[in-house]
């Protein structure tokens, strides 16, 4: 069945509601705040992504944007990141969330403002740089968010903090920013929220699941090593091509047979990088892996198992004891699944089923194992509860044909996808610091 079917089997089931004159009255703020600001930043942040970690004019112009708004604002926070502030009388602290940093694709879209910068990466290689999974789309919703919570102050009362963070992509720059005290320095928040738009999905429509939204993610290096001679003479050494596509082939069970097959696990070979030419075996061949799961469990059981295989794949083809593999896995590229607080995305799913009208809150299955650093704000140890939610991207008619996150030609509707986060933003956040009567 096509995604779009998907879809409007989950719509038949859902909480439907009316909208108010006061529901109405935001939507129409929110429209006209897309044609007199909105629009334009978009527009701004699509031309001039940046890479992760590296995101200083980004930040600079959120800073500039927050504090014009009025609230506190904060610069510098793990890196790049910005945290402002507004303290509107007694209640709940509520944190909304937006990821700044693109990737280092060439755009493809086709768009009028299609990005055509490059930026030096953190490798010191010059690269092409797009936002191809929307996060422009994030941090213009932010700033429409902000805008609105301050022009409704009278209909919450609370603290709001809003947090623009580096480094999504490459899942260090949540944790970045909490380990530089973002929940001491600021307002602990009693609740998280934060969107991602979605190119599967339809605009105007949202989703915020119950429970899993994503999966854990471990960014694995294999170090495969061998022992180098003429290719003609292979008996004179040990191929480490040979062991590495052992080993590749071999990671699969992981999945296929020591896994439950009602679990999700992934795990992905993203690249093989060894050898230099036709007749010379090499010494060393370099594997990168992605793996993924949705439990704590499973998540220990494949990394434990990626370094069995490659320790005794390696052993059983010969590979010498003191040049066997060396499985290094990433600190920094790593972070939990994100699990929604089952009771507080239920209160956000309520509010949104009423403000927004009939039909606009969808629920959908789970089509991938997406990560998201999201999960480093509400750790069970943290005691923050969260609720990520989804915002459809595409037209309706175009979803089944949308291209996929993290492509070339990667898409969004800009308006009615940050005009609907906007409005998803600013209902939840409400909803969580309900003035009292």
């Amino acid at each position: 069945m096509t995604r779009t079917g998907l879809i409007a089997l989950a719509v038949a089931g859902l909480l439907t509601g009316t909208a108010s004159a006061e529901d109405a009255a935001l939507k129409a703020a929110v429209e006209a705040d897309y044609e007199a600001n909105l629009g334009a930043l978009f527009d701004h942040f699509h031309r001039n992504p940046e890479l992760s970690g590296m995101e200083v004019r980004t930040a600079a112009r959120m800073a500039q944007e927050l504090r014009a708004l009025g609230y506190e604002v904060t610069e510098g926070v793990g890196g790049t990141g910005v945290v402002a502030v507004l303290r509107n009388g007694e209640g709940p602290t509520v944190m909304i969330r937006a990821d700044m940093d693109g990737l280092p694709l060439r755009e493809q879209s086709g768009l009028a403002n299609a990005s055509t910068v490059t930026q030096v990466d953190a490798d010191g290689v010059e690269k092409p740089v797009m936002h191809a999974c929307g996060h422009d789309v994030h941090i213009t919703a932010l700033v429409g968010t902000a805008r609105q919570m301050m022009a409704r102050r009278n209909n919450w009362s609370g603290t709001l903090v809003l947090v623009a963070q580096p480094a999504e992509e490459r899942i260090f720059g949540a944790r970045a920013m909490i380990e530089d005290g973002l929940y001491a320095r600021f307002p602990k928040p009693d609740y998280a929220l934060a969107f991602h738009v979605a190119a599967d999905l339809p605009t105007g429509r949202v989703e915020a699941p119950l429970g899993i939204t994503a999966s854990s993610s471990d960014s694995v290096d294999i170090a495969v090593h061998g022992v180098g001679t003429h290719g003609a003479y292979p008996h004179l050494g040990v191929d480490p091509v040979l062991v590495a596509s052992h080993i590749v082939v071999a990671l699969q069970s992981l999945r296929s047979r020591e896994t439950n097959p009602l679990e999700g696990a992934v795990v992905t070979v993203g690249a093989i990088h060894g050898g230099i030419k036709h007749n010379i075996i090499s010494d060393r061949v370099d594997l990168q892996l992605t793996v993924r799961s949705d439990s704590p469990e499973v998540r220990q059981q494949l990394l434990d198992g990626i370094d069995r295989i490659a320790r005794n794949t390696a052993l059983a083809l010969g590979v010498p004891e003191d040049r066997l593999p060396t499985v290094t896995r990433s600190a920094t590229e790593t972070t939990p699944p994100t699990i929604n607080d089952a009771e507080t995305a239920a209160r956000v799913r309520a509010a949104l089923a009423e403000s927004l009208g009939e039909g606009v809150l969808i629920e959908v299955p789970r089509t991938g194992m997406g990560a998201e650093d999201f999960a480093y704000f509400v750790t069970p140890e943290s005691g923050v509860k969260g609720v990520y939610m989804s915002v459809g991207g595409t037209a309706p008619e175009a979803v089944d044909d949308a291209p996929g996150h993290h492509s070339p030609l990667f898409r969004i509707e800009a308006r009615p996808s940050v005009i609907t986060g906007v409005e998803a933003s600013v209902t939840a956040a409400e909803a969580l610091l309900r003035r009292p009567g």
